[in-house]
């Protein structure tokens, strides 16, 4: 038997879970506005994920942490390897299967769009101050921790 919350809990989840989504579309239209010509949120992303973990995914495992299909993250990378952002290799290991690196190209990328998006950021913050921000990370932070354990 599957629970529901009560309404109240039920509506306060979904004004918090529409708030940030609202958040986030307005600061990916932002970020995409400075980023470089042809570079977009979700190429950004994937240059973040492996400057963040760095080593070698597959696609398949690169669709599921982003929580896209297969065939849109093959599109994404399709975009990054002719640029040279990316390599994408034959898996040794797997004849059928693919592996994906961040380039050292991919890596200038990541810190030019950072670059890009300083004076974005000094402006938001400007704007709101650090308090919102720093008072908001920690609970956002469990939420996307536990959300992400309710999804394996």
């Amino acid at each position: 038997m599957t629970r529901q919350a009560p309404a109240s809990d039920a509506d306060l989840l979904f004004r918090v879970f529409n708030e940030v989504g609202i958040i986030a579309q307005l600061s990916s239209t932002a970020f995409e506005r400075v980023m470089p010509e042809g570079m977009t949120l979700a190429q950004f992303s994937i240059l973040n994920h492996f400057v963040r973990l760095g080593g070698r995914k597959r696609p398949s495992d690169l669709a599921s942490a982003f929580q896209v299909t297969r065939a849109t993250m093959t599109s994404t990378l399709q975009r990054l390897e002719p640029k040279g952002l990316v390599e994408i290799v034959a898996d040794e290991s797997d004849g059928r299967s693919r592996l994906v690196a961040i380039t050292d190209a991919g890596r200038a990328m990541h810190a030019d769009c950072l670059q890009r998006l300083g004076p974005l950021l000094a402006d938001i913050l400007a704007q709101v101050g650090r308090g919102p921000f720093a008072a908001a990370l920690a609970p956002l932070a469990e939420i996307r921790e536990k959300l992400d354990r309710m999804r394996d």
